[in-house]
């Protein structure tokens, strides 16, 4: 025997409120959530590095305000010297990126090394103009004549030296360097000036040892 009760506000409502709760549609279900943004567009790199460092400062008006300027943003005497020394050591050691103009390429690295391989006349070069200083100085006639004539002689072998050299490394570097063009004037005239300097004053420093054929 069943008795009749009376059901529960609770009980009438939650089964109202899913009764009137519609059923999801499968164009909902396929639908993608969609998060919130921020708000706004993501700065730039450079607006952003713009707000860090703050603005810029305004440009100098008068020539002092510039000279003053450049005179604040020049490196210290230290950092100066330090960089020349840098310089120095990297352009001895033969850094392409430090060397002169004149000095670079693989043409004139073999050049070098061709000169640096063998000992010459031309490297007493300074020596010899010493000696003539001194033939000037000196108050004897007959030194002054005899120092004259030996530095005529010396300064004569070095330019026939000099000639035979440039020719004989223009023909060198013409058969090692096929596709290049090679001067002969420029090459010997570079040949010559590399001999005519004592071997520990020559910048790059030489690479090759006497008796070496590169």
């Amino acid at each position: 025997m069943r008795f009749l009760r009376r059901s529960t506000p609770s009980k009438v409502g939650a089964d109202s409120s899913e009764s009137a709760a519609p059923a999801p549609t499968d164009s909902d279900q396929s639908q993608p959530k969609r998060t919130t943004g921020k708000g706004r567009p993501t700065p730039k790199r450079r607006e952003a590095e713009g707000r860090r460092r703050g603005p810029a400062a305004p440009p100098p008006r008068t020539q002092r305000e510039a000279s003053r300027l450049a005179k604040a943003n020049r490196p210290s005497k230290e950092d100066r010297r330090r960089l020349a020394e840098e310089r120095r050591e990297r352009m001895a050691a033969g850094d392409e990126r430090y060397l002169m103009p004149r000095d670079r390429g693989p043409v004139k690295a073999y050049i070098r090394d061709v000169v640096d391989s063998r000992p010459h006349i031309m490297g007493l070069f300074m020596p010899l103009a010493l000696v003539v200083v001194l033939s000037l100085l000196v108050p004897v006639p007959a030194a002054q004549q005899y120092l004259s004539l030996f530095s005529l002689v010396a300064l004569s072998t070095m330019i026939i030296e000099g000639i035979f050299l440039g020719a004989s490394i223009t023909r060198k570097a013409r058969a090692k360097f096929p596709d290049e063009q090679i001067n002969g004037l420029s090459t010997g005239w570079y040949a010559f000036t590399r001999a005519s300097q004592l071997r520990k004053m020559r910048i790059p420093k030489p690479r090759v040892q006497r008796g070496a054929n590169p």
